[in-house]
């Protein structure tokens, strides 16, 4: 039996363990959120979630460049990128989803970030802005030209997924009180400024 047509979907981005209180790169009150985005996903026409999902060694992890700190920032051949500490290693439980999650409710589960030298925040394309995860060839078969994006975090793969899916089309909707931030530096702010340069609804 073919499934009925949506038009709309909810993108639930990387709430993992890694991301949560008590994780390698904790977002604060990150774990607060997943009621109501479990709430949301069961109201949703659609569900895809996101999950990091990193090789030991990864490239982004400061303890792969001797010498550097997390949080510090480096070059890499696709452009600056900020050192982490090590999180959501394959298989790891800091790269599960969070036990609460209601992960039943998805349809798609999509993993980024699993090459070695290039990091991947977005949804859509990994951090040179050009290697596709296959996200919008999969929404585009199934009809789906409109999203609402939650989970963490709000400055960083929240809102690269956004940017990248307004760029790509995509009627996009950021809903705040479902979304926890690491607000890195200004990263909030600068965050907010680039989604609503490109048309992205803040609710």
């Amino acid at each position: 039996m073919s499934r009925p047509a949506v038009s709309t979907a909810l993108l639930v981005v990387d709430v993992q363990n890694d991301f949560c209180p008590g994780g390698a790169l904790a977002v604060p009150e990150g774990d607060i959120i997943v009621p109501g985005i479990n709430a949301a996903m069961a109201a949703a026409p659609s569900v895809i979630l996101t999950q990091d999902w990193h090789p030991a060694g990864h490239s982004s992890f400061a303890s792969s460049h001797p010498g550097r700190a997390p949080f510090e920032t480096t070059d890499m051949p696709y452009g600056p990128q900020v050192l982490w500490p090590d999180h959501c290693v394959v298989g790891s439980h800091g790269a599960a989803f969070h036990r609460d999650l209601a992960t039943d409710r998805a349809d798609l589960v999509v993993r980024k970030g699993f090459h070695r030298t290039v990091d991947s925040y977005s949804a859509f394309f990994e951090n040179d802005q050009t290697t596709p995860t296959g996200l919008d060839g999969y929404l585009r078969s199934r009809g789906i030209a409109s999203l609402t994006i939650v989970g963490l975090a709000t400055d960083f793969c929240v809102a690269y997924s956004a940017r990248d899916a307004a760029r790509l089309g995509y009627a996009v909707t950021v809903h705040m009180a479902l979304c926890r931030a690491i607000d890195l530096d200004g990263s909030l702010a600068a965050a907010f400024a680039d989604m609503q340069a490109l048309g992205v609804a803040i609710d």
